[in-house]
């Protein structure tokens, strides 16, 4: 759940003053409140000051160690026991080891204060047992505040990460609302309409129809991460049909999808940024008809188109491609394929089930 790129925005030497500071207010503390309890008697400043530095010392060394521990702790229990597994589990586990570690490294430094620095005038055990629960509350202190932050720090990644894919997201739906029904289709489909209302009023009905049905879709379905496979062949009916309007026989499609998957489902406008990438980037005569294949793969969509690349000085940007992509990253862990083979331009488009 957490990875060391948690604990960069503390540097080893920010960590080092902190339990320095720490220790150092922490022994004062003890110390005074000993002093007036009676449990250690004070003779002087200089006794203070000696204590003061010699248990700081202790205390900031012991405290590097068991942060390291602790730390080394909870990304251990993250992995083999995370919260969100069993809080009641992770709580009595991480407590047991915090409590653990506390009691050993107070033990350890206890009796290394006392034979190795200065002996302890008091009664050894009750210094022992005193030391070993002022550690172990400081430890579950720490290992609380350690714990708090690195919550804190991923809520604080996540919302950020969130907030960058919104963002993207919301990119990606204007790039889509900008480039994929083309304001060219838009303009040549109002010249096309104008000349069929002069010339065959029925067919004009039938075009103006089909022409409010693709900007419809394109309204009803912007928001939406999916649609089925089926809403998406009646558009793209619609809008080839506009299409063919313009461009007559030079321009043909073949439909065969088995009816199974109707109900698979895809990103909105899908098939247009594929139709849309097949008759702007090749050329459409009476010399070269183009002629688009619409097939069934396996939980997949191919579309198959044969390569009459135009002549032109406008370099492609694969805009379209490229978010169709990203959108597909919303809503799954497939991506659509672009190949070119033997001639053709193949688009294979997941469905998802």
């Amino acid at each position: 759940m957490f990875n060391s790129d948690y604990f960069r925005p503390f540097s080893a030497r920010s960590i080092l003053v902190l339990l320095v500071i720490s220790s150092f207010i922490l022994q004062l503390v003890v110390l005074s409140y000993n002093h007036y309890t009676g449990f250690v008697l004070i003779g002087s400043w200089e006794e203070l000051f000696t204590r003061l530095t010699i248990n700081t010392t202790i205390s900031a060394i012991a405290g590097i160690v068991i942060v390291l521990f602790n730390i080394s702790c909870i990304r251990y229990l993250n992995r083999t026991i995370p919260w969100s597994h069993s809080i009641l589990k992770r709580v009595s586990v991480q407590l047991s080891f915090t409590i653990i570690a506390a009691i050993f490294i107070s033990t350890l430094t206890t009796f290394f204060s006392n034979y190795c620095i200065q002996e302890y005038e008091e009664d050894f055990t009750e210094v022992l047992i005193i030391n070993g629960i002022i550690v172990v509350v400081a430890n579950i202190m720490l290992m609380t505040v350690l714990e708090g932050w690195l919550f804190f720090n991923e809520s604080r990644k996540t919302s950020l990460i969130t907030g960058s894919l919104k963002y993207e997201l919301n990119q990606v739906k204007f790039d889509v609302l900008k480039n994929q029904i083309n304001p060219h289709f838009m303009f040549n489909s109002l010249n096309v309409l104008s000349g069929l209302i002069r010339k065959d009023t029925a067919k004009a009905q039938l075009f103006i129809e089909d022409f409010s049905n693709v900007y419809r879709y394109v309204a009803e379905t912007i928001e939406r991460p999916l649609v089925t496979l089926k809403m998406e062949l009646e558009f793209v009916e619609s809008y080839l049909y506009l299409l063919k309007i313009r461009h007559g026989e030079m321009l043909s499609y073949k439909v065969d999808v088995p009816e199974k998957l109707m109900d698979y489902q895809l990103p909105p406008l899908s098939l247009q940024v594929i139709m849309e990438n097949a008759i702007k980037h090749n050329i459409i005569n009476e010399k070269a008809n183009l002629f688009i294949e619409i097939s069934a793969g396996h939980e997949s969509l191919i579309i198959k188109n044969k390569l009459m690349p135009k002549v032109s000085i406008e370099l492609s940007t694969g805009t379209g491609l490229k978010n169709l992509t990203k959108r597909y990253a919303f809503v799954c862990n497939k991506f659509p394929e672009f190949t070119k083979s033997d001639g053709y331009f193949i688009a294979s488009l997941p469905l998802i089930n």
